[in-house]
């Protein structure tokens, strides 16, 4: 990339919380030239000191002004999910590409709205599933291919996670399926582990909404909230593969999310916040490698400027939507009975463990299974199906 260009303006929207993150990483990115910081969106403007070492963009809470004020080329979206698909066609009005978090939208109705309506402005959208930046996924994918672990079983995967009742109070939308009659699908698989699925997609080779059969989902809810906080999902896709991911925020302790990809004769573990493969196979030693990770903005302003491929674009997490799609439409989460479950001191506030829900995870994601598969005493059989 030639960084003698000028800069390109950069808005932020949501700039506090997790919008933190890309704050700092603009900020990153403008100390290589790549970009500059034109304006920061949000409901209350940053003060000094949360603006120390930033700079002094210019601030509102009207992104369509800020955009047309600011002349921004790059739109950053780390706004409600339920915000998501009216923001990224404002910023598609103005003609700003977009970096949008994910996941994309609190329905595939909306997912649609938002990808077509981008496609139609002619700009470009980044989805921001930055496991999908990892250099690891695409060598796997080879693996896979080349046959490296035999024919493919399935795909598991797996995060357990810590989570307290402060973290439910944190946003008025957080722990609901819907709002004021509006979709959020705030959950455990969809949120704060949607990573988990998406990447367990990715790895079977099926990214795209027409690659997905069939969904079951086992959605269930230890703390007193509307939404999952441990739940299952199993997808087939269209080539027969199977893709199971469970995830919890109710775990005795956190652990470090990972992707099993099964084969005939070995597997490959992924753990896809470091990096990290571990290949096992018949025959041979275990093998541990490293890998590197491409920034998505990094990578959505190489393609504004040089034409560069888009990481993820929208079209690579419709198999992704169809999931968010079926635990939209999935009876209520079922209560996880408080005699399965006991109350701990959290960060800020108590939280709540499922027994044994580490345990089961881990099972879920290494024999490719449901929590009611699995015999746990409070996941009586109840999926919702989706074909």
């Amino acid at each position: 990339m030639n960084t003698a260009r000028t800069p390109l303006p950069v808005v932020l929207a949501g700039a506090r919380g997790h919008g933190r993150s890309h704050l700092l990483n603009i900020r990153r990115l403008e100390e290589r030239g790549l970009v500059r910081l034109a304006g920061i969106c949000e409901l209350r403007p940053l003060d000094a000191a949360e603006l120390d070492g930033i700079g002094d963009p210019e601030q509102s809470a009207d992104l369509e002004a800020l955009l047309a004020s600011t002349g921004a080329r790059i739109a950053v979206l780390s706004t409600p999910i339920q915000t998501h698909t009216g923001m990224t066609l404002a910023a598609a009005r103005h003609g700003a590409h977009i970096l949008l978090e994910k996941p994309p939208a609190p329905s595939y109705a909306e997912f649609r709205r938002m990808a077509d309506g981008v496609e139609a402005a002619g700009v470009a959208c980044q989805i921001g599933f930055q496991s999908l930046g990892s250099h690891a996924v695409p060598a796997i994918r080879r693996m896979v291919e080349d046959g490296v672990i035999g024919e493919l079983l399935g795909v598991g995967a797996a995060g357990a996670w810590v989570r307290d009742e402060a973290y439910f109070r944190r946003a008025p939308w957080a722990g609901h399926r819907r709002l004021d009659g509006v979709d959020v699908v705030d959950g455990a698989l969809t949120n704060p582990l949607a990573h988990a699925v998406a990447t367990a997609l990715a790895l079977s080779g099926s990214t795209r909404a027409e690659d997905v059969e069939h969904i079951e989902t086992e959605l269930f809810h230890a703390h007193a909230i509307e939404s999952d906080d441990t739940s299952a999902v199993r997808v087939v896709t269209s080539a027969g593969t199977q893709v199971t991911v469970a995830a919890t925020l109710c775990a005795g302790k956190s652990s470090e999310p990972y992707v099993i990809v099964h084969g005939t004769q070995g597997r490959i573990t992924f753990w896809y916040r470091q990096d990290r493969v571990l290949l096992q196979r018949a025959g041979h030693g275990p093998e541990e490698t490293e890998y590197g990770r491409t920034d998505l903005l990094e990578n959505l302003v190489a393609h504004v400027t040089d034409g560069e491929p888009l990481w993820v674009p929208p079209a690579a997490t419709g198999a992704f939507m169809r999931v968010v799609e079926a635990v939209r439409t999935a009876p209520d989460p079922l209560a996880v009975p408080a005699a399965h479950w006991h109350a701990e001191p959290g960060e800020s506030a108590p939280r709540r463990v499922v027994d044994g829900v580490d345990e089961l995870v881990d099972a879920a994601a290494d024999g490719l299974r449901l929590f009611s598969e699995l015999g746990a005493a409070w996941a009586p059989s109840r999926r919702a199906e989706v074909r």
